[in-house]
């Protein structure tokens, strides 16, 4: 699956990749291995020791991605080096604030890379990071703690549609948005994962694989949502121009965003 489509990636500790298989069945677009957040300091050198023994576990043909340390942190070099012949699909790189740093690590590894959203000159500079990586993603959870805000839906409203404009203007797919801290409230996931859509994001990054199904619900059109647009794109195609559906006028925008919907559809599934 190109990086591009993958909506629901799944972070998993580099340290347990005996997980990868069960990760797989739960249905994950792609595996993020952390170095990152998901691996206390005395066990970063094991966490990228591990990584050696990938070739033994990748499962099958769900892509393979690993969140880096910051680059201005002190694990950041080791851990760029010891990417070197694993197969893996691209690297995320958290708290990315330039473009320069995003470019290079592209260039150094060969790998596409993925910035990651994280504080206030992340946000400032995300359109040109976004033009130096293949896609963006939002980590909210630093973010709101760098500014010093709440972690809420409105607090995080103007970040939110900075980075879908951002990645617009760059002509880079939908980003990912920020996790969602529970585990075991469907409602909620499936909640967020709406919010997400109507801002305008193409996925969200997955913490456990019972996140999984109810962030599919939450992404996937509503069968009324469907039904809809499955007639506005019918009725379009047999007029060729603007229409009434519904008692509604129905011209080229939102034929359009018929069309974005079962694009989803389809995404999600």
């Amino acid at each position: 699956m190109p990086l591009s489509q993958i909506a629901l990636p799944l972070f998993l500790p580099a340290t347990r990749l005996d997980r990868l298989a069960k990760a797989q069945a739960a249905g994950a677009d792609a595996i993020l291995l952390d170095l990152e957040d998901a691996v206390a300091e005395e066990d970063k050198a094991s966490a990228r020791a591990a990584l050696r023994d990938l070739p033994a576990h990748v499962p099958g043909q769900v892509p393979v991605l690993v969140r880096l340390n910051a680059a201005d942190s002190a694990f950041y070099a080791e851990d760029v080096a010891a990417l070197g012949g694993l197969p893996i699909d691209g690297l995320i790189l958290p708290k990315a604030e330039d473009a320069e740093t995003c470019a290079a690590l592209a260039a150094r590894t060969g790998l596409p890379v993925i910035g990651l959203i994280e504080t206030a000159l992340g946000l400032r500079r995300a359109e040109s990071v976004a033009r130096a990586c293949v896609r963006l993603a939002f980590g909210s959870i630093d973010y709101a703690a760098d500014l010093g805000i709440a972690h809420t839906r409105e607090a995080l409203l103007h970040a939110r549609a900075e980075l879908v404009l951002a990645s617009r203007l760059a002509q880079r797919p939908a980003p990912w948005d920020g996790v969602t801290q529970s585990i075991t409230d469907e409602a909620m996931i499936v909640s967020d994962c709406q919010h997400s859509v109507e801002m305008g994001f193409g996925g969200k990054l997955i913490i456990h694989p019972a996140q999984i199904a109810p962030a599919r619900r939450g992404f996937a059109p509503s069968e009324a949502e469907l039904d809809w647009a499955r007639r506005v794109v019918a009725s379009a195609s047999e007029t060729g121009a603007a229409i009434k559906l519904d008692g509604q006028m129905i011209d080229a925008p939102v034929v359009k965003r018929a069309q974005q919907i079962i694009a989803r559809a389809g995404g999600v599934a």
